[in-house]
């Protein structure tokens, strides 16, 4: 089997931007630097895939080639199932992934019916087609961690602080670089070797050691130093985080990522299990003790929190007591915790891709943004430091945060260069499932609803509903992205900024109704900075 890479350039093989543009991201979410493996069309994410099968991958790609102007692609949990006449200014192609009917969404279930060749796991941006490697959560990562700086220590940075985690995956692996660029030391657990060479080799990680004491020493002088440092050790977390309170050894900062949302890939700990029914179990117990370890650690002082894997919930299951008295998580996740405010404005992970394949169309768009918004500050940081330490891998891309209006005020700054020709070739622009309204998931983006609404799934499918309606190039909804199957539905949208009036006029629709939706649902909620973001910038909220 050949690797997956891009046709680069600005000549099509299909015949629209928009279908050569899914193609394009479709491919690029298993060009080799970009998938966790390839081979077997898992993205990232545990086993969030691109498409079903192999049979199905070629046959979503002949689908795209040949799709008209006013035709509409439809996949289904990774099949290309149907062909619509729609119009031109409709999606080329909507995606479903994952989707099951309420009393049957269970882990057990969607197990039975994917082994059935029904369905898929498409996580969130692995079968939406908007996957752009460990950058896509880096940004994020990274503010999540200055946001802890400045409401745990008072202070802009973490330097001299010792962060715990484990994972370092295709999303977990961004874990290493956002510390650091925090100014902080890390010591990320994996147990997969060839995980955390790769994340080494990528520039994401600075060191790698398979010895504990090799890796605390490491971290104990940087500390000393005030220096930062990203240290991958190759171990199990269930063993790795007990052993530390064994030892007395408490991190400032304690958090996780391994892909405990799907128990089929987290690895237990101790001798390969015999069948999948001791593996089920001895994961379980493998969560467990990696929980209580996290728990320990916050009784001795450590600053825990939850980054989205849904790691309580699954010890919980496992038989630990994970929730106080009222019922809320002992420790918090990271959205209630850090990120929501930035949620009530509008802001969350957004992100474009140069179709070119040229790096220079991003270093070209940096410098567009930072004019744009000459006085964020915040932004102008990221930029840099994104700049300095970013690899570029698959379809060079750039992620950044960008709140209501910002949105689309960028979307019209870069589809008038690509009109004018200052960038090779037309631009993606799209963003995370985790976004400000586009998502349900009680354990993570929507925990602690200031209105109890934590499980409400009506916003997410009115974003779907908007973006389809606005014009967005593809557009997806999806079923257990981040935290599995049964805990969260979440949609997604991309649009392609091909320089011409009529795009124009659609970015400005999906970019102002996409954001719009999620301050609107915060303001429902009764978040005070909500409403009056929404009373500044002119989102229109029912009297």
């Amino acid at each position: 089997m050949q690797p997956i890479y891009n046709k680069k350039g600005n000549s099509l093989e299909c015949r629209n931007w928009d279908a050569e543009a899914a193609l394009r991201m479709l491919r690029n979410n298993l060009h080799p630097e970009v998938a966790i493996d390839w081979q077997n069309l898992i993205v990232y994410g545990g086993r969030g895939k691109a498409a079903r099968n192999w049979q199905e991958y070629h046959r979503i790609v002949e689908a795209l080639k040949n799709l008209g102007d006013e035709e509409t692609l439809c996949v289904q949990s990774g099949k290309a199932v149907y062909i619509a006449p729609t119009h031109r200014e409709a999606p080329r192609v909507i995606i479903a992934n994952s989707n099951i009917v309420p009393h049957w969404a269970t882990q057990e279930n969607f197990d039975r019916y994917d082994e059935m060749g029904l369905t898929m796991y498409g996580q969130m941006t692995a079968g939406s087609w908007i996957y752009i490697g460990t950058q896509g959560i880096l940004q994020g990562t990274y503010e999540t961690l200055a946001a802890l700086a400045r409401k745990e220590f008072g202070t802009d940075s973490l330097k001299g602080k010792f962060v715990l985690t484990a994972g370092m995956g295709g999303m977990s692996g961004a874990q290493p670089m956002a510390a650091t660029m925090n100014e902080a030391v890390i010591l990320d657990v994996e147990v997969r070797g060839e995980r955390v060479e790769r994340k080494v080799h990528e520039g994401y990680c600075d060191r790698m050691t398979r010895d504990l004491d090799e890796g605390l020493e490491w971290i104990e002088e940087a500390r000393k130093k005030g220096a930062p440092l990203s240290v991958g050790l190759v171990g199990n977390a269930a063993d790795v985080h007990p052993e530390l309170v064994r030892r007395g050894v408490t991190p400032d900062i304690v958090t996780d990522q391994t892909p405990a949302h799907d128990i089929w890939s987290y690895v237990p700990s101790g001798k390969p299990p015999r069948d999948r029914d001791e593996y089920r179990i001895r994961a379980y117990e493998s969560i467990v003790r990696h929980t209580e370890a996290i728990l320990a650690m916050q009784r001795q002082g450590a600053v825990c929190f939850d980054y989205g894997n849904n790691l309580r919930q699954q010890a919980e299951v496992g038989g630990l007591r994970v929730r106080d008295n009222q019922g809320q998580f002992l420790y918090p996740g990271f959205v209630p915790a850090y990120v929501r405010p930035l949620f009530c404005e509008g802001k969350g992970p957004f992100r474009w891709a140069a179709l070119s394949g040229d790096p220079q169309d991003i270093i070209t768009l940096d410098a567009a943004l930072l004019e744009t918004f000459p006085e964020d500050t915040a932004l102008h940081r990221w930029v840099k430091k994104a700049q300095e330490k970013v690899p570029f891998l698959g379809l060079p891309a750039r992620i950044c945060w960008l709140g209501y209006g910002e949105r689309a005020r960028f979307g019209r700054v870069i589809n008038d260069m690509v009109g004018k020709g200052a960038l090779r070739a037309p631009i993606v622009i799209g963003r995370d499932h985790l976004d400000t309204g586009s998502v349900a998931s009680p354990n993570r983006e929507t925990e602690g609803m200031e209105d109890g609404s934590d499980a409400i799934a009506d916003w997410p499918l009115l974003n779907f509903a908007l973006n389809a309606v606005n014009g967005a190039s593809w557009v997806s909804f999806h079923h257990g992205g981040g935290v599995g199957i049964g805990y969260a539905l979440h949609a997604g949208q991309v649009c392609v900024a091909d320089g011409t009036a009529e795009r124009a006029r659609r970015l400005e629709r999906v970019l102002t109704v996409d954001p719009g939706i999620g301050v609107a649902r915060h303001a429902d909620a009764g978040y005070p900075i909500a409403a009056e973001t929404a009373r500044q910038k002119g989102v229109r909220i029912p009297c």
